[in-house]
């Protein structure tokens, strides 16, 4: 049987956000929780899934998702290497300096290669 309700610190690691993120969440209304026995907030499955943007309903406003398939894995001791075709049709979105855009002479219709930099890559299957 799933579980169906997450504690508060178990829904933010689900979420990938901090608790103190996830209390805010709650007082602005961005996600519903209840309140157990002790008083302590819980979040429901169906709740972390919909803020997720797992279901139908509304999704977060992250618009760097590669949805894709995974063609292989390596595992060495802590780390592991995920590798992905990505296959839905992507647009991407960058702000750079005008410095930039005039050094690399970027017009419309263009060719052109975007390299993500990021601190953090997050899978969801």
């Amino acid at each position: 049987m799933a579980k169906e309700l997450f504690t508060a610190s178990e829904a933010a690691s689900a979420l990938g956000i901090s608790l103190d993120t996830l209390r805010r969440w709650d007082k602005a209304g961005r996600i519903k929780t209840a309140r157990d026995a002790a008083n302590h907030r819980v979040v429901s499955a169906a709740e972390i899934e919909r803020v997720r943007g797992d279901g139908a309903g509304s999704h977060i406003s992250a618009r760097n998702r590669f949805h894709g398939i995974v063609t292989e894995v390596k595992v060495d001791g802590l780390m592991a290497q995920v590798e992905m075709i990505v296959s839905d049709p992507v647009r991407l979105v960058a702000v750079v300096t005008r410095d930039a855009v005039e050094e690399l002479g970027l017009k419309a219709g263009m060719a052109t290669t975007a390299i993500v930099k990021s601190t953090n890559v997050i899978l969801q299957s």
